[in-house]
Formats: structure tokens, sequence, C-alpha cells
């Protein structure tokens, strides 16, 4: 009798995480809202000895990825070496990136951010951001350098700039040959 109670125990679990698997309301979308100031004046690393080619890094634009892994909402966001941005309750703060010239490998595009994240549950009380990770993140070598956090993530996914010669290998005539 006690057998029989044991071996459906696991049938009966399974019926009831099945159960909440049916169709929910929608979770709104994840918004940017206004980066707490203490976090804003916070002074960044000084990587300007960074012996850089190509773009100046003040004019560099890297592209991340930001995921609620609660909802599965992810979002892109676009910053500038110095720009930080707020999406729920975790702020982005990036310092610099980088990627390799086109004539060297690997390719291998990397970005240094500060991540803070808001783990005051109450909505009243004021946010307290404090910081997870800060250090390289590379595209592709995510698992280098990772973002622990039990509910964000987040990755990069590019470095917009360029290297001298890299304009005459998109010109028209080049795309023909």
């Amino acid at each position: 009798m006690r057998l029989a109670q044991f071996a459906s125990a696991p049938l009966a679990m399974a019926a009831l995480v099945l159960a909440g698997c049916g169709d929910s309301a929608p979770e709104p979308e994840a918004e940017e809202t206004e980066v707490p100031e203490e976090l804003a004046s916070e002074p960044l690393p000084d990587l300007s000895n960074i012996e850089a080619i190509g773009t100046p890094m003040e004019e560099r634009v890297a592209t991340l990825g930001i995921i609620n892994k609660r909802n599965n909402l992810s979002r892109d966001i676009e910053l500038s070496p110095g720009e930080s941005r707020r999406v729920d309750d975790v702020v982005v703060r990036l310092s610099a990136c980088e990627r390799t010239a086109p004539w060297e490998s690997p390719a291998e595009t990397g970005a240094f951010v500060q991540v803070f994240v808001n783990d005051v549950r109450d909505p009243d009380a004021e946010p307290e951001f404090g910081r997870i990770f800060s250090g390289w993140l590379f595209k592709n070598s995510p698992s280098l350098n990772v973002v622990e956090h039990p509910i964000y993530d987040v990755w990069v996914k590019d470095c917009a700039m360029s290297f001298p010669g890299e304009e005459e290998d998109a010109s028209p005539e080049a795309d023909a040959a």
C-alpha cells in the first residue's frame, strides 16, 4: 500500500507542473527608465591607455543583449563608451568596446561593462542597486567571463567601429569583383 503511494507521487507532481503550462496573460515589455544618479556619477575605469587604431573610442557603439530569465523578455541596447542604460531593475554601463581588426585571427568582439541590479523586492522602497559584474564580455567566448545572476543575463552582440582600409573594401567596385 505504501509503495503505491510513493510510486504515484512523481505522476502527481508532473500533473501539477503541466497544469501551470497553459496560456497566460502576456508579460509587459521591459521598459527603460532613468539611471539612478549615484550610479550615473560613479566613475568608470580609465581605459584610455588602450592603444587604439580605427574608430576613436568615444565614437564606437556597442550592442548588448539583456534577458530577464524570469519572464524570458530580451532586449538589445546600444551604448557608447561612458553611457549607462536602465532597463527595469538592471543598469548597464559601458566603458569600452573593441573588436579585432579584419586582418587578425581569430575574430573577437568585446566590451567592458558594469552591471548593477536592484535586489529590493518592495515596490514602495527606494531601489538599492548593487554591482554584480564589472569586466570584459566577449561575443565569441561567452563562457570566458559571465554575468552571474539568477534573473538577468547580459552579453555582447557587436561593437560598431571601423579600421583603416575597411572603407575601401565596402566600395561597389569591391562587390562587383
